[in-house]
């Protein structure tokens, strides 16, 4: 269901996921197509026809093809139909790579377009990892460190999901900033346009995860207060900004997938213990 990932755990079973603890939030790792974020209204419109469209899409509660598997790599696919036509209206083909290869697990999606007319998609990660990690690092002493700095001010996300025209400040100093709970009273942490594409998630004298996305510009960073978990989400588009009634083809974030073509992003995870 929805080629999720449930578990990343290291030879010893220490896990680095979340559980998906439903007192807080039961996703582990859902991915997010054909939108990012929720759409006003919640719906996709399409030549000024309205569609549909629940937050992060649809492809997180739709059931992938696994149509291959060995020792280290398994292969998804979801393609269109009639329940996703009725959301959107678009041939398409979501294939999802998983391949370890030692303490790196590299998720690959890929975005295909079979149909003759320009397919528009975002895409995102929304992997769930555990906080605090495994290994015995306080979870006060966990941090995000960039790959550089980061002076931009972030989005502001309103009650309702939708993006504000203003932005707020950034916790950030220089490349780095320490997670607290109190950063997330107003949902996620959002950069639209974010200078790295690489970044560490730990403690500085303890475990880590190394966490690449070299394809998406966008990031966002999420839990709720409390919960056992921290979502690091490199995405390619985010949800509608205040105001955005337009066609989806021609929302902020939004890419295309030209007839034929393909469209990869690409994550790895890399655990340092």
């Amino acid at each position: 269901m929805g080629a999720e990932l449930q578990s990343l755990t290291d030879a010893d079973g220490g896990q680095y996921m979340s559980m998906g603890d439903p007192r807080f939030w039961s996703g582990r790792a859902p991915l997010l197509f054909p939108n990012v974020g929720r759409l006003a209204g919640d719906f996709l419109r399409v030549d000024g026809k309205a569609y549909p469209m629940p937050k992060h899409g649809f492809a997180r509660c739709a059931r992938f093809d696994l149509f291959s598997h060995d020792v280290d790599t398994a292969r998804f696919r979801l393609t269109d139909s009639a329940a996703t036509r009725a959301a959107y209206p678009f041939a398409f083909a979501l294939d999802m790579v998983f391949c370890l290869d030692r303490a790196s697990l590299t998720m690959t999606a890929t975005i295909g377009n079979p149909s003759d007319v320009p397919l528009p998609a975002s895409f995102g990660f929304h992997p769930a990892f555990a906080w605090p990690l495994p290994g015995g690092c306080a979870r006060e002493d966990h941090e995000i460190r960039f790959a550089r700095d980061e002076p931009s001010r972030l989005s502001r996300v309103r009650p309702d999901g939708l993006i504000e025209l203003s932005t707020r400040p950034s916790p950030v100093s220089g490349n780095s900033f320490r997670l607290d709970d109190a950063l997330f009273t107003d949902d996620a942490l959002v950069w639209q346009s974010l200078e790295s594409r690489s970044l560490q998630y730990g403690c500085a004298d303890g475990p880590a995860l190394d966490i690449d996305f070299p394809d998406t510009p966008s990031l966002g960073i999420w839990t709720k207060p409390g919960a056992a978990f921290i979502c690091i989400e490199p995405w390619a588009g985010y949800a509608d900004p205040v105001g955005f009634a337009g066609n989806f083809a021609d929302k902020p974030g939004v890419f295309t997938v030209a007839p034929g073509d393909t469209v990869s992003f690409r994550m790895t995870v890399t655990v340092r213990r």
